[in-house]
């Protein structure tokens, strides 16, 4: 079992930013991977910019959904879900999460949790100058030809996008601070 990382009886926020396609899932799944290696207890948030469908059409939850409900819930004997239908902020979302040691959430860029920030291209690079709580830059092999990025990125700690154990490392050390 793993020492405690956290002081109080909330988890651990890590967010994970960056615009489109710059591997921010892929990351928050190897991460959480590590982290359950590591036999840590682990939450994650997603932010989707669309409105997606979670719910099969035809199932019970479904047609609950579909004769109006505001709000539904299941649960089995492994798993439980709440559908709402309305948007939830970063806050409450995480208040359903306090069984849990860590959380990474990917994307809710201007929440105010320390955040690693991948960075693919020049867009991205860009992206660094409207956020606060940086932790790290998360870089692929090709940001290196970015011009001025390394004055973006001073002070920062940097890590490459392969690089999944030294995150793990680095955002198990923040959550050990906090």
């Amino acid at each position: 079992m793993p020492p405690m990382i956290f002081r109080d009886t909330k988890p651990a926020v890590i967010q994970v930013v960056g615009y489109k396609n710059t591997g921010k899932t892929t990351l928050v799944c190897r991460l959480t991977e590590l982290l359950k290696l590591a036999s840590y207890k682990v939450g994650t948030i997603k932010r989707d910019a669309h409105d997606f469908r979670m719910d099969t059409p035809g199932t019970d939850t479904w047609k609950h959904q579909a004769a109006g409900a505001d709000i539904t819930a299941i649960s089995s004997d492994s798993r439980s879900a709440i559908l709402m239908n309305e948007s939830a902020t970063l806050g409450q979302l995480l208040s359903n999460m306090n069984s849990v040691d860590i959380v990474l959430v990917e994307g809710f860029k201007h929440e105010s949790h320390p955040k690693l920030v991948l960075v693919r291209n020049e867009e991205d690079a860009e992206l660094l100058g409207s956020l606060s709580h940086v932790a790290a830059v998360v870089l692929w092999p090709e940001t290196t030809e970015i011009a001025g990025l390394t004055g973006l990125l001073s002070g920062i700690p940097k890590y490459s996008i392969d690089d999944a154990e030294g995150l793990l490392a680095f955002i198990l050390q923040l959550a050990k601070q906090r």
